[in-house]
């Protein structure tokens, strides 16, 4: 049996699931995406990536503003789809467009379900220090979800690993996993289970508050944070490096040795002291700038022991 399926999501980590169902010979009729939104230096509106793949493969595209009218409720139903498949669609899909596909809605998300339900699953893992997450399918229903689970790959999360990597790997495995849970549906032998009570966390947006570093905490709480923030929005702190305070990314560290007030490098090449421990910085980026190791960084400036950063 060959599915009508309409895809919906917006990133790059959609794209690969897109690509992967249509590989294993699903039939879609149209691609719903966030619609394009203005960027770059000159501000002209730029197409999502989800948006560019579904026209490269020749799919119908559709970028509503709402979901919530009988006119697209109206237009949803008449894809006459057996299936929805959401990963990072980034709009909250109401009830009348949950019970419209015959077999459901199936969502690929980032994380082991409960935990980590919201909006940033693989950056609050890493943030958290979990030693493993992984990528679920599991079947939509209104609540954040909370929909039972299918179908679960775990990932080890090995301890320098940015959320950038673990992007890149939960995107290829998320693309296997939803064609499986695709192809076993329909066999009609794709079973649910719902999700335990315990155990539950959620992953709310990331905040600019968020992001700023306090070098009063613990060495690893900061490796983590810059680890799971990397590469973007990128953890900051701020330096003084002759021409009053700038803003620098950190994107990422390593644990080191060391003792000192928070927030005060300890050597020439950029090692901080923490409020137990310190971290040594790899890679930074200074506002305009690209991704540089420290290395090159120090070649231009000069960062002495006792700089402040804060």
């Amino acid at each position: 049996m060959s599915l009508r399926v309409v895809f919906m999501g917006t990133p790059d980590f959609s794209v690969p699931v897109l690509a992967g169902i249509i590989g294993h010979g699903c039939d879609v009729v149209a691609v719903y995406t966030r619609e394009p939104k203005p960027a770059g230096r000159g501000m002209d509106l730029r197409k999502s990536p989800v948006h560019v793949a579904a026209e490269r493969f020749g799919i119908p595209v559709l970028t509503p503003k709402t979901l919530r009218t009988e006119e697209a409720v109206e237009t949803f139903a008449a894809h006459d789809a057996d299936v929805a498949v959401v990963v990072a669609y980034g709009m909250i899909l109401p009830k009348p467009i949950l019970d419209l596909p015959a077999l459901g809605c199936l969502n690929l998300h980032a994380s082991l379900l409960p935990r980590w339900r919201g909006a940033a699953p693989i950056q609050r893992a890493i943030m958290a220090g979990d030693a493993e997450s992984g990528v679920a399918v599991m079947r939509m229903e209104e609540g954040l979800d909370t929909g039972p689970v299918a179908m679960v790959e775990r990932i080890a999360v090995t301890p320098d690993m940015t959320a950038g990597e673990l992007h890149d790997r939960m995107a290829g495995l998320g693309a296997d996993l939803m064609a499986r849970a695709l192809a076993a549906l329909s066999r009609g032998g794709l079973g649910f289970t719902p999700q335990p009570d315990e155990g539950v966390t959620y992953a709310k947006k990331i905040t600019n508050d968020d992001s700023r570093i306090d070098w009063s905490a613990p060495a690893q709480s900061v490796h983590d944070l810059v680890r799971g923030l990397s590469p973007f929005p990128g953890a900051f702190t701020a330096i003084d490096l002759g021409k009053g305070p700038e803003r620098l990314k950190v994107l990422r560290t390593q644990r080191v040795a060391g003792d000192g007030p928070p927030g005060t490098t300890l050597d020439d090449v950029l090692t901080v002291a923490c409020g137990e421990g310190a971290v040594r910085l790899l890679e930074v980026q200074r506002a305009g700038s690209k991704p540089m190791r420290v290395e090159d960084f120090l070649r231009g400036t000069k960062a002495p022991a006792g700089t402040r950063l804060g």
